[in-house]
């Protein structure tokens, strides 16, 4: 059954409030009753729209971070039509990145969920595939514009882009420096403007 308006807004209330939580103060310090309290919410509310309890909590305020990932790069990620805009892009995936430092809390959601269950992968993949298709279109305007080369193959150098970009995140969680990710956006970059 579709929620009402009201039911809508108390949902994403309280998935707002526990990605909060979570941010703040990891998962293991993000407990149902502290995101009643933060939330305003009863546990029968809690649970009425979250009957599989933290599990499903903590899969949609993945879902939630997962769309965040994307929000936090607009509108550069959705507009990449000039370099401009690409440098613009970038600089701002690195400050996102910097400010996160080491806590990813899509990270954190999802291997409080065990990692590569169905439902993990698919929010991943979900993520990764929106964020590939946006850099895609990018690079094929880029080509339209004559301003890369036509020979490129848009879907493949975007792959590229985006593990480069993800194996530098996860050298950011696990040493606190930006160095590899800075690089990895340089040369992608790079490689499109040769």
């Amino acid at each position: 059954m579709p929620l009402t308006r009201k039911g809508a807004a108390t949902r994403q209330r309280i998935v707002d409030g526990a990605a909060a939580q979570i941010r703040e103060h990891g998962v293991f310090g993000a407990r149902l009753e502290d995101v009643m309290a933060r939330t305003a919410t009863s546990k029968s509310q809690l649970f009425h729209y979250f009957p599989g309890g933290k599990d499903e909590l903590l899969l949609a305020v993945a879902r939630h971070e997962a769309a965040r990932v994307l929000e936090d790069q607009q509108p550069e990620l959705g507009a990449l039509t000039t370099w401009d805009t690409w440098r613009q892009w970038r600089d701002k995936v690195l400050a996102r990145y910097r400010a996160q430092g080491v806590n990813c809390p899509l990270h954190t959601a999802l291997a409080q969920l065990g990692g590569a269950t169905d439902a993990t992968r698919a929010v991943t993949c979900e993520l990764l595939a929106q964020w590939q298709r946006q850099l895609a279109a990018g690079i094929r305007h880029l080509q339209a514009d004559g301003r890369t080369a036509p020979g490129l193959d848009a879907d493949r150098e975007a792959a590229a882009l985006l593990a480069g970009i993800q194996g530098g995140v996860l050298i950011l969680m696990a040493t606190g420096a930006t160095t590899h990710l800075e690089a990895a956006l340089d040369t992608g970059l790079d490689r499109l403007r040769a």
